[in-house]
């Protein structure tokens, strides 16, 4: 079997199913207001049960995962809900559970038309509404992983939120489900918690019984059923593998990354929540590369205000202690929408109305965030990052918001960085041919190699019909690359990576010797990355670059770095 990879790691263990939904039958009753009685009891019950959740979540995951479950308490005063679930109790005078699995169903329906992934993404918060409601008027236990008594592969047609909220390495070696997909609040859950998952693999609970023996590749999508000794003993030993290189990478925390003839680069990392810290610290990373804003709006019914954004940014800029914070200016659009803005839907969202195009068309949204973002720097090294800039005239336009920001926050006597810097990434092929341009006003550049690859070679990263084509290995992308490392050094300005390429231990070599002053990982790369520049040699690189710029396709260029 094979499905999305959503959370690395090897699992070898037994299946336990977790059967989806209670079966609920359809009763006609006489006194309709004992059963709204009921109903509401289950509600006000479930509300109760939800602030629970949302202390013990905020207690081991964060803020971050905890806010999912704010939305379910918005959920039960929601009208499109409540009311017709009443309707239905009063009008066909049935049972209240019936009256619940309707509504579910009808509104399920309705999301499952509605073409937005993350629209449609939100039908596990109908689900585990509904599940809670049914659980509470049945009196039914909910799924408790800490019952099971052994730890297990947990494997289901989806798990919703409150239930990935309970998982724990302690109890769960692994997780499989027939739906989601690789932004699904369960890949995203499991990321954090450390549980290697897969999602999306159809045909999932036919072919799987409860029992089974599986291992489980978070890291490829491949499940393996009842798989024979020689499988078990191969994964066994990558499983040991794994955990012996890491701790053998524990040795280069606490020292720099340099290479061997003496060049330093700073390796920082990527983050989305303040609960990412905590990583960032365990790994050694020297610094915050890109702190993805958008994550703070997501997952909710409401944008977040100044204050509880400003929380946010000084909590990791408090815990980054004095090394630099590069946050990224609300990145929305494309394939990340928020369905409680007013963006209307567009022909080609990559190409429309996202990330600094919206900021400056809201720009109230815009300074609230340059406020909070502000506000943070009086606390620590606080970097602003403008994303998918195209032209100077969009830079300037954002600096005069921040400018009229910093206006307010003097008039209020509240303190931040005076001489704060403007970085932009380098996202669009307009925005490295005119890095010149844009390096004279900018403070500092980062390459965002997954829009800049994709927009480089008009390929969908979306679509899989044309993935093989998506390549940053396109001697056009790195020819980008070299001009914009190039122009920013020229002016003496320097730059950073922080797509996917920025861990690519392959290229690693060819950007070093590029001139790339910054590289932004994911928390669990920084050790290995270390290690790999450790062992380089900046100035051997480099001495090969004219005959690596020549190379006319990906194919001759991954030769030439095998080569090297």
């Amino acid at each position: 079997m094979r499905g999305i990879a959503a959370a690395p790691g090897i699992a070898i263990g037994r299946v336990y199913v977790k059967l989806s939904a209670l079966q609920i039958e359809k009763r006609y009753v006489l006194d309709t207001e004992a059963e709204l009685q009921r109903l509401k009891t289950a509600i006000e019950t479930a509300k109760i049960q939800l602030k629970e959740l949302i202390s013990a979540t905020e207690e081991r995951l964060g803020a971050k995962e905890a806010e999912i479950f704010n939305a379910h308490l918005i959920l039960l005063d929601d009208p499109e809900l409540i009311d017709s679930i009443q309707l239905k109790l009063f009008k066909n005078k049935v049972n209240a559970e019936w009256a619940v699995k309707e509504t579910e169903r009808e509104l399920v329906k309705l999301f499952e038309e509605i073409a937005d992934e993350y629209i449609r993404e939100r039908i596990a918060d109908i689900n585990d509404v509904s599940a809670r409601l049914l659980q509470n008027l049945t009196g039914t236990a909910a799924f408790d992983p800490k019952s099971l008594g052994e730890k297990v592969i947990i494997t289901a047609k989806d798990i919703v939120p409150s239930e990935m909220a309970m998982l724990t390495k302690e109890h769960v070696l692994g997780i499989l489900t027939e739906v989601g997909g690789a932004t699904s609040h369960t890949a995203i859950v499991a990321r954090v918690a450390g549980i290697p998952a897969i999602v999306g693999i159809k045909g999932l609970l036919e072919g799987i019984k409860d029992g089974a023996l599986i291992i489980l590749d978070g890291s490829t999508g491949e499940v393996f059923v009842e798989p024979d000794e020689g499988l078990i003993e191969l994964y066994g030993e990558r499983q040991r593998h794994e955990e012996q290189k890491l701790e053998e990478l524990k040795q280069y925390i606490g020292k720099a990354t340099v290479t061997l003839d003496g060049f330093t680069v700073e390796l920082g990392c990527n983050i989305g929540a303040p609960k990412d810290l905590a990583a960032v610290l365990e790994n050694d990373g020297e610094g915050i590369g890109l702190f993805r804003s958008e994550f703070l709006y997501m997952d909710r019914c409401s944008m977040p205000g100044e204050e509880e954004q400003l929380d946010a940014y000084r909590t990791v800029v408090e815990g980054m202690k004095n090394r630099t914070v590069i946050i990224r200016t609300l990145d929305i659009g494309g394939d990340k929408q928020l369905p409680y803005l007013d963006i209307p839907k567009e022909e080609n969202p990559f190409l429309g109305l996202r990330a600094i195009r919206y900021c400056l068309k809201d720009k109230e949204i815009f300074k609230v965030q340059l406020r909070a973002i502000l506000r943070a720097s009086a606390f620590g090294r606080v970097r602003i990052m403008l994303p998918m800039i195209s032209g100077i005239g969009e830079l300037r336009e954002a600096r005069s918001i921040i400018e009229a920001a910093k206006l307010e926050l003097d008039s209020q006597g509240l303190a931040y960085d005076k001489d704060i810097k403007l970085g932009i990434m380098i996202e669009t092929p307009a925005a490295a041919i005119i890095s010149d341009i844009l390096a004279k006003e900018a403070d500092f550049f980062s390459i965002g190699t997954n829009d800049l690859t994709q927009y480089t070679l008009a390929v969908d990263r979306m679509n899989e019909s044309i993935a093989h084509l998506y390549n940053t290995y396109h001697p056009a992308v790195l020819r980008l690359i070299k001009l914009t490392i190039d122009n920013a050094h020229k002016h003496g300005k320097w730059v950073g990576m922080c797509g996917e390429a920025a861990q690519d231990e392959r290229l690693i070599p060819i950007l070093l010797a590029m001139g790339l002053d910054e590289l932004s990982v994911s928390p669990p790369k920084v050790l290995s990355i270390r290690r790999l520049i450790a062992g380089l040699s900046k100035k051997q690189v480099e001495r090969q670059m004219d005959k690596f710029l020549e190379l006319a396709d990906a194919e001759e260029v991954l030769s030439f770095i095998e080569s090297i």
